[in-house]
């Protein structure tokens, strides 16, 4: 049970981490050489994930992608949330057979 927890809030961390990022680049948009700051995820070996902030190599913000991103994140955000009910839903069901 723990490991269905740990994952779902891992992804949740991770979309967070993600949307943050975005927005730090969205509000920098305007700012002279300023370099995007970039997610990237790797899958731990007990399941879930580990997310890493970096800056980017080019400078300047695309809208657009950063937009993508935001809903990308959003919407990773919302599957995880879902498996966290999902996995709070099992152990409910389970106390209440054991009860």
């Amino acid at each position: 049970m723990n490991a269905m927890f740990s994952t779902a809030l891992s992804g949740l961390q991770a979309a967070q981490l993600r949307m943050t990022a975005s927005a730090h680049n969205i509000a920098n948009v305007a700012t002279a050489e300023f370099r995007p700051q970039q997610v990237t995820t790797e899958a731990l070996p007990d399941g879930g994930v580990a997310a890493v902030v970096s800056s980017g190599e080019a400078t300047g913000t695309d809208l657009v992608t950063e937009i993508v991103e935001q809903l990308a994140a959003g919407q990773a955000f919302r599957a995880n949330a879902a498996s966290l009910q999902r996995a709070a839903d099992t152990v409910g069901t389970l106390i209440d057979t054991l009860a």
